[in-house]
């Protein structure tokens, strides 16, 4: 719901240089659906549409310390968390977060669109064990899920098996994204410890301008959490925005360009509902 007062929105996060992904995203996206957006940044990037050109991590301590400035001084309402490449990243972020009661959406930023590990073991284990049981939600996509499973996905059922395992051994919620799936329809399916598992269908966008999508959703579902929408509502919301801004992509770049976010907006009637 919409208040006089934004929800105020906190990502974690890596800089997407072109702006398509990460904070840059997040922002973008938290700000359309009438957000205010806070950011700690973990990594400096420079990208674009067809690949990334150069790493820079943020040391631990400074992420600690974006973090702590902005639940001391503005408060948090709601969090998503993106790209987090190092153990001692995510040991920091685990520590700044304590005590923290505002949801937490974890996006696991694991593989690259290559099929690329973007982290390493170590990084993996320290997710399971630090954040994973903190978040609200865990939104993988189909070869993260995969990678956290230990083995291919090759059915629907295997991906809501796998999706429901995770949400056992984490007490998370998952949302199991079906898009690097084949077909026609995209399905993404929740899963909510001691709930039916509830899908989400929509036809797939014939495009390439998908770069930032995952960003895009986590950072809307944490916005409209932090706004007081329910988990599934947040969800359903969410896809709406990301589909309503692939089809409005403005075509950058000569790859796999950004999503039109600056298109989307909330209807005046609204609370959330958008037009597409």
């Amino acid at each position: 719901m919409t208040s006089a007062r934004p929800a105020r929105i906190l990502a974690i996060a890596g800089s997407d240089s072109s702006g398509g992904a990460g904070i840059q995203a997040d922002i973008k996206t938290i700000t359309m659906l009438g957000g205010y957006a806070m950011t700690a940044i973990t990594a400096i990037t420079a990208q674009n549409t067809v690949g990334v050109q150069g790493v820079a991590a943020i040391a631990p301590e400074m992420v600690a310390r974006q973090i702590a400035s902005c639940i001391e001084d503005i408060g948090v309402d709601a969090v998503k968390i993106g790209m987090l490449a190092s153990p001692e990243v995510i040991a920091a972020v685990a520590d700044a977060l304590e005590g923290l009661t505002a949801p937490v959406v974890l996006d696991p930023v694991m593989i690259a669109t290559s099929g690329a590990a973007l982290a390493g073991p170590d990084a993996v284990a320290a997710l399971r064990e630090t954040l994973f049981p903190r978040a609200a939600l865990i939104t993988p996509n189909l070869p993260e899920l995969a990678h956290l499973a230990g083995h291919p996905l090759p059915t629907h059922q295997a991906m809501v098996e796998a999706a429901e395992g995770l949400a056992r051994r984490t007490g998370a919620a998952v949302l199991a994204k079906g898009g690097h799936a084949e077909g026609a329809t995209i399905t993404d399916v929740l899963i909510v410890p001691g709930e039916a598992p509830l899908a989400f269908d929509h036809a797939r966008i014939d495009t390439v301008h998908t770069h930032g999508t995952g960003c895009t959703l986590s950072s809307a579902i944490a916005t409209l959490l932090g706004q007081g929408e329910s988990l599934a509502d947040a969800v359903e919301q969410a896809r709406r925005f990301v589909f309503a801004a692939i089809e409005a992509a403005p075509g950058f770049g000569a790859g796999n360009g950004p999503l039109g976010h600056q298109a989307v907006r909330p209807q005046a009637s609204g609370e959330g509902s958008l037009i597409s």
